[in-house]
């Protein structure tokens, strides 16, 4: 057993200031000597199936908590791709004594936490029930079944969380940025999708277990209130009898930068920004030398608040909301990522701050009182984690993992006040690539054109949501065009004519909202006249009334009349048949094709206002329903885009209207139902009365 003392670094104390001496606040004070930081101690120790145990003392709260991290090589999943990830959430849902339900409970009998990963678990309890957690933990561990019904939980799941992220800008943009970097055969560029997801079989699962879960390539390490010893004979009781084997190693072909600087384009329906990543491939190993200068680096570039880049596009052009950028070691391949999320309409402006900031970088030195506040920065952070026990664990763990000397990270405030100007100068030109960039952008289509500026070659190349080339949308039928669409949709539920003739329509629904439950209430009267209604456990929340030619929108009281915009919405919300008197709302649509959403073909119809686009519908081509819109709303935060899915058809009088409504906007997701409907109702005017 190897105990790790004296991991501190002795540096002289701040000198203390004069209570009564004269303080010059136009200045930043002079920084002086990093204070004595004391890095805790630890063990490690090897038990004989080659299990590393790590263990980390901290006994101010009767907690204990195991991590077990399995030391292995990403795996390539190619038509699989999703299985390593689907295995380690499968690991808990069952064993051969346990169901997964009986997991759950007896997590939960003893207030436990337990949770699996495809390359590792952990646990956290109170140390009176550590043996419990053990019991269970070593259960999974040794013994999991991966049940077929739960796989197929998991994948129906999966495939619904596919269907959320479909015009997410934030997802796409970074699994474009990833296979732009990494190339989709590499496993840190491919992404799982609705086919790769439905290949995935149970052996698939059990293969990954029986493939890399071996106690030679891993690490258990304790957290708490717990002796080395005491740790020790938990884990030779509950892991002793895990048996080792050899674990191959995988081999990748070596991302590299572009030749030039790249524009790669996923568009988005309906989206109001650009969600951009400039990324590229990086080889800097962990340990390596330059880690500490790299960390200074990209500090001053993107690497917190205060730095150059959140500088210029949030505090200066007020862009966005924050830019950021990262870069670390990776013992395969890492890369480096400058982001932010910006207005459609400055995205170019954006990218132009972007790669001059990138290029201030590599090409200008830096002044001493920059160098000098990064460095505090890094200083003070690393001082603040200090405090947290899991850091030294993590400490250890990497020690042991990389090779790293016993002092890594006590001599780390000294690597890092020995960063100089000409190092970050160095650092910056040995792994920026400013001229060998893929410029990743996940956004609206409206602004693709205006990009090409940026790129070597003049054109911008456009992905889909997966980072596969996009393919041109199926042509519709020679002929067809959108009022064809629109015909075939009312026909589906059950006729234009028909629907005209309706002299009401009234309908009550239901969304979850957290622990709430609203009620939306709507009618349209006459073809002209309506309301809409939220409330919640009989409250009013919202109240939005049309007379015909005016309206008037009451929140929590707040009565507020409607402007010129809302009226002609309202007009357009209460017309059954909206679609075909588009230009009477100053709209315009265009058919532009057939689409695919869940492998079904769909006609993709474009509804633009004064030539932008304002909302996209699509149609499914066999059924004639929409299945899809995604349109721009206007909030109190701004312009948001606010995606629908349609689910299952209400029946009322031989019409079908839409009855199941998914709706998402930002990282926000409800799901609407209407419970009843009904046609040609009796409405009392004072429904929608203004006065």
């Amino acid at each position: 057993m190897n105990r790790f003392t004296s991991l501190l670094v002795a540096i002289a104390a701040l000198v203390p200031m004069v209570l009564n001496a004269q303080v010059d606040r136009s200045q930043a004070p002079e920084p002086g000597p990093a204070p004595e930081i004391v890095l805790g101690d630890y063990t490690t120790e090897k038990l004989e199936n080659g299990l590393t145990l790590i263990v980390v003392e901290n006994h101010k709260l009767p907690r204990v908590s195991y991590r077990l991290t399995l030391d292995v090589d990403a795996i390539y999943e190619g038509g699989r791709a999703g299985y390593t990830s689907m295995a380690g959430s499968l690991m808990r849902a069952g064993t051969s004594t346990r169901s997964k339900a009986e997991i759950d409970e007896a997590v939960d009998r003893i207030g436990a936490s337990f949770g699996t990963s495809g390359f590792g678990m952990n646990g956290r309890c109170l140390v009176k029930h550590s043996e419990t957690l053990l019991e269970i933990m070593s259960d999974v561990l040794m013994n999991p079944t991966f049940p077929e019904e739960e796989l197929e939980k998991e994948r129906k799941q999966t495939l619904s969380g596919f269907a959320s992220s479909a015009t997410d800008a934030n997802q796409i943009s970074g699994r474009l940025a990833r296979a732009m970097t990494y190339g989709l055969k590499h496993p840190y560029g491919e992404s799982s999708n609705e086919t790769t997801v439905k290949a995935i079989t149970r052996g698939d699962l059990m293969e990954h277990y029986a493939k890399v879960w071996k106690p030679n390539v891993a690490y258990l390490v304790v957290v708490g209130d717990i002796t080395p010893s005491k740790a020790k004979e938990q884990a030779e009781q509950y892991f002793g009898e895990w048996r080792p084997n050899e674990v191959n190693r995988e081999r990748f072909a070596r991302p590299v930068p572009p030749p030039g600087n790249r524009v790669c384009f996923a568009p988005v329906p309906g989206a109001v920004q650009s969600v951009i990543d400039i990324t590229f491939p990086v080889y800097l190993k962990p340990g390596h030398p330059d880690v500490v200068a790299v960390s200074v680096m990209n500090t001053m570039l993107g690497g917190f608040f205060g730095s150059r880049l959140n500088q210029n596009l949030r505090e200066d052009k007020a862009y966005t909301y924050g830019a950021r950028s990262s870069i670390g070691p990776d013992k395969l391949v890492g890369r480096f990522s400058a982001r932010a999320s910006v207005r459609n309409e400055v995205t170019d402006s954006s990218l132009v701050e972007f790669l001059a900031e990138i290029r201030k970088v590599v090409e200008s030195p830096a002044p001493d009182s920059t160098l000098q506040f990064v460095k505090n920065y890094l200083n003070g952070s690393f001082a603040l984690s200090l405090e947290r026990p899991e850091t030294i664990a993590r400490f250890a763990l990497n020690i042991d993992r990389y090779g790293y000397p016993a002092d890594y990270y006590a001599t780390y405030l000294a690597r890092l006040d020995a960063v100089s100007i000409e190092d970050v100068q160095r650092v910056a030109r040995t792994y920026l690539r400013p001229d060998n960039m893929n410029i990743t952008i996940a956004g609206s289509r409206d602004i693709a054109d205006g990009l090409a500026q940026f790129a070597s070659s003049g054109q911008v190349e456009f992905f889909d949501p997966f980072g596969e080339p996009l393919k041109d949308l199926d042509p519709a039928p020679e002929g067809m065009t959108a009022m064809d669409v629109f015909n075939a949709y009312y026909a589906a539920r059950g006729g234009a004519g028909k629907l005209d003739k309706l002299k009401g329509l009234k309908s009550t629904g239901t969304m979850a909202a957290g622990p709430m439950e609203l009620v939306m209430e709507e009618a349209y009267y006459n073809g002209g006249a309506g309301y809409n209604r939220i409330s919640a456990g009989g409250n009013v929340m919202q109240d939005s009334r049309f007379d015909g030619t005016k309206g008037s929108e009451s929140a929590m009281g707040q009565v507020t009349p409607m402007d010129d915009d809302k009226v002609l919405d309202s007009k357009r919300n209460y017309d059954v048949l909206d679609f075909l008197h588009l230009v009477d709302y100053g709209l315009s649509a265009e058919l532009l094709g057939i689409d695919l959403i869940k492998e079904m073909p769909q006609y993709l119809v474009e509804i633009r206002r004064d030539g932008a686009v304002a909302e996209s519908h699509w149609f499914g081509v066999e059924s004639g329903l929409r299945t899809r819109t995604v349109r721009t709303e206007s909030t109190p935060r701004g312009d948001m885009s606010l995606t629908i899915d349609y689910g299952a058809m209400t029946e009322a009088k031989g019409l079908l209207f839409e009855g199941e409504m998914t709706m998402k906007t930002g990282s926000q997701e409800m799901k609407m139902t209407i419970n009843d409907i009904e046609v040609n109702p009796k409405i009392d005017a004072e429904n929608y009365s203004i006065d």
